[in-house]
């Protein structure tokens, strides 16, 4: 029992140690694993941006198309009416 008593304190320190290792390396894995999610997060972000602002670009691309030619369309009818009715 004497030897268990002086034993007792260095086993205690031993598995203190071993608790703050294990804890550090939690943690370490922990911060790894909030990082990844975050760039993985941002990347994601950045993708959608992309396809949202490609998306808004073609829109608009197609909008200006559509005020064109409803601009075009009614001075060639207009020309072609004021042919017709000349003739």
């Amino acid at each position: 029992m004497a030897d268990q008593t002086k034993e007792r304190p260095q086993v205690e320190s031993q598995f203190k140690q071993t608790q703050k290792a294990q804890r550090a390396a939690e943690g370490e894995q922990a911060m790894s694993e909030y990082i990844a999610e975050r760039n993985a997060e941002r990347a994601k972000t950045e993708r959608l941006r992309a396809l949202r602002l490609a998306k808004e670009a073609t829109d608009k691309a197609a909008e200006t198309k559509q005020v064109t030619k409803k601009k075009e369309a009614p001075a060639v009818k207009s020309t072609a009416a004021r042919a017709a009715g000349q003739e």
